[in-house]
């Protein structure tokens, strides 16, 4: 059984990348001044007033690998070991020292979460076995549509202040969706009273370049108002003849204290990207005559005429009341357009080995996409402590709305094995085709109403019992269905503190996914479940700077649509499906974060699942079922100016069943692979640092997906 993508993917993986990083961080207050001794020379220099922000509480927790308190996965004010639920979190110190760019490069390095990747554009998730479509954006979800690319987990990190992962099934607080994880992205605000600021400017491996600017600080005298800008651009080669990639950003947040106990937060993000002969698909894994093909990283098989370009705009309010009493409430609201434009080439069949020329069946497949997605979220919640039986408890209560409109419109053209010529000579010179008449592939929208409530009661003083539930209506409208399905999702789960540092967990939390698959009488199935049973051991220290989970887990898929051969929907040509169980995972996942002492930040984690269906076959064999992940950053004491470190990551052997050229199938296996990075900075001035970064540092290479075009 193998994922929703099939599309193959790059054969290598690109070379491995040096990236110098100049970080100019401003002290608060500070000035930038100019001056130029002559025509032909010019001096920067940067004077900050004050003292360094990095002796607060603040910087200190902005320069660390964890956060004390979360509210994902519950809404509540929680540590994290408080939340039944593995939940990792990674920041933007994190994010910084390993040059984690992109949502990309933070899920590739994340606890527990697997990466396929389709081409030089599109990436899928995975965690536990099931496909990730759950994200969110300040607790306020959305779903991802996993066979389009709209660049979301393109998005740039410069925005964000970290990323909150919860795995398992999170239907508590996301409504619909796989019971694999949920990622929150953590927007940066306008928090600081006093001017501060961060430019950086690096550049890289394959004319590798990005400057990004992060500045924030009052716009009034008292610090009421107060704003906070980021923006950035990069431009980018690779290690694939032709290919070229840029993109820019800004975002800007806007906070006013309307009272003491009231603030307003309003925002605006943009994203523009770029590609410029971008992979559809990969290379052909073998000739005609069945010998295994072996091409250079550099070979593109793109035409010099494709693009890949996607545009995401999003405006967000937050308003925020806090009282005396300890209670809060929260309104939140986002609105969102992303648009795709891409122009693709992807070459189809088996080479012959001394011509180069397609076999018979082979063929030249063009496609223009255009996309289109429009996302409008409300969310408002109250959260806060109360007493019953004498003790202290806390309870969340609020409802969300949330509309997406899809529309997709393609058009397609074929091109011969003889107007294609010799594959092994191609250099992406091709006449465009003369596209035919726009079509549409789909028009739908999805509503989705819901009502949530959950407490955290005080048992006992060791022993506490997280319970809650959710309601939620969902309709789609349009041409892929119409119909509307309510579920209830339950929540509950116990946490025993075995000492102060350690704590005991078990938790069942669900979730659930509408399909669109109707029976023999014209019925829509039931929607698939996901049922996740968890238990484990959390622990932290030294006030939750250094955090520790183990998990081990069972989840399982019920009322999967299951294809009945021969059978048709009330006589028509359409399919007919029955409900039938789904794929059961288990697993064990182990994560220990932060400072272990105060020079030293690691991150170790190390994962296992087996995912098999309901004929026990493995489920998709081509993602790793064993990875581990570490990554460190030590302050050398003898030299206080200077931060080394590192990391390495494995996982263990796949494989991919895939038809060979003469029709027979063929196993194609990837071996286990480890992949090393290093880094080092060194803060030069108060206000200056230099950091350099080497990714894949000893060239390793490998497939990165695996099919006949693998």
């Amino acid at each position: 059984m193998t994922s929703q993508y099939l599309t193959p993917a790059n054969r290598h993986t690109k070379h491995s990348l040096l990236t110098l990083y100049i970080s100019l961080a401003l002290a608060s207050p500070a000035v930038f001044a100019q001056t130029s001794a002559s025509s032909s020379t010019s001096t920067l220099v940067v004077t900050g007033q004050g003292d360094a922000q990095g002796n607060s509480d603040t910087a200190a927790q902005e320069h660390s690998y964890t956060v004390p308190i979360t509210r994902s996965g519950t809404k509540m004010n929680l540590t994290n070991r408080d939340v039944p639920q593995a939940v990792s979190v990674i920041t933007e110190q994190r994010m910084k020292d390993q040059d984690l760019r992109t949502l990309n490069d933070v899920l590739k390095q994340s606890p527990g979460i697997s990466s396929n990747q389709s081409d030089s554009e599109r990436y899928s998730y995975f965690a536990r076995g099931f496909y990730i479509n759950n994200y969110s954006y300040d607790d306020i979800p959305v779903t991802q549509s996993a066979p389009w690319n709209f660049g979301e987990t393109d998005d740039d990190m410069a925005k964000y202040q970290r990323v909150d992962i919860i795995r398992g099934a999170s239907g508590l607080m996301s409504g619909t969706g796989n019971p694999s994880a949920t990622i929150n992205l953590i927007r940066k605000k306008a928090e600081r009273k006093t001017f501060t600021g961060d430019l950086s400017a690096s550049y890289g491996s394959w004319n590798n370049q990005r400057y990004v600017a992060d500045l924030q600080g009052p716009l009034n005298e008292s610090g009421t108002l107060r704003g906070r800008f980021v923006s950035g651009y990069q431009d980018q080669d690779s290690n694939l003849d032709r290919y070229h990639k840029s993109s820019k950003f800004f975002y800007a947040d806007i906070a006013a204290d309307l009272t003491d106990n009231t603030t307003l937060d309003i925002g605006y993000d943009y994203q523009e990207r770029n590609t410029g002969n971008p992979t559809w698909g990969g290379l052909p894994t073998w000739y005609t005559n069945g010998d295994k093909t072996h091409y250079s990283r550099s070979t593109n098989a793109a035409a010099d005429w494709t693009h890949y370009n996607t545009l995401a705009r999003r405006q967000f309010a937050n308003l925020v009341t806090r009282f005396d009493n300890g209670w809060e409430t929260h309104i939140n609201a986002m609105h969102g357009e992303t648009q795709m434009d891409s122009r693709l080439f992807y070459l189809s069949g088996f080479p012959d080995q001394t011509t180069g020329v397609l076999q018979s069946t082979g063929y030249g497949y063009a496609g223009w996409y255009k996309g289109i997605r429009t996302q409008t979220a409300v969310d408002a919640f109250a959260t806060g402590p109360f007493k019953l039986f004498g003790r202290q408890h806390q309870l969340v209560a609020g409802v969300d709305y949330s509309r997406q409109r899809n529309r997709y419109d393609y058009s397609t053209a074929m091109y011969t094995p003889e107007q294609l010529g010799n594959y092994n000579q191609w250099d992406g010179n091709i006449p465009q085709p003369d596209w035919p008449a726009w079509a549409l592939s789909s028009n739908d929208t999805i509503r989705q109403r819901s009502g949530y409530v959950a407490a955290r009661f005080s048992l006992a003083d060791p022993l506490s019992l997280v319970t809650g539930m959710r309601y939620t209506e969902y309709t789609t409208n349009g041409t892929s269905a119409n119909m509307q399905k309510n579920n209830i999702t339950p929540y509950g789960g116990l946490v025993y503190d075995i000492t102060d540092s350690l704590s005991a967990y078990a938790s069942y939390t669900s979730i659930f996914q509408p399909q669109t698959y109707r029976d023999r009488t014209g019925h829509y199935l039931k929607p698939v479940t996901g049922k996740n049973y968890e238990t484990g051991l959390k622990a932290d220290w030294l006030d939750s700077r250094l955090t520790s989970t183990l998990s081990v887990f069972r989840i399982e898929q019920t009322n999967l649509g299951q294809e009945i051969t021969g059978q048709y929907v009330n006589n028509s040509s359409e399919t007919a499906y029955r409900a039938a169980s789904g794929v059961v995972s288990r697993g064990v996942e182990f994560e220990v974060n932060g400072a272990v002492t105060d020079n030293l930040n690691m991150t170790f984690s190390a994962s296992r699942y087996v995912a098999q269906d309901s004929s026990k076959d493995r489920v998709n064999p081509e993602l790793p079922q064993t990875q581990f992940k570490l990554f460190s950053s030590y302050l050398v004491p003898a030299i206080p100016d200077l931060t080394i470190g590192g990391g390495i990551t494995w996982q263990n052997a796949t494989y991919q069943d895939a038809t060979g050229p003469n029709g027979n199938t063929v196993r194609v296996v990837r071996g286990s692979y480890p992949l090393a990075d290093l880094f080092a900075r060194y803060q030069l001035t108060r206000q200056l640092s230099v950091q350099a970064n080497v990714k894949n540092l000893f060239d390793r290479d490998y497939d990165s997906n695996l099919s006949d075009y693998g």
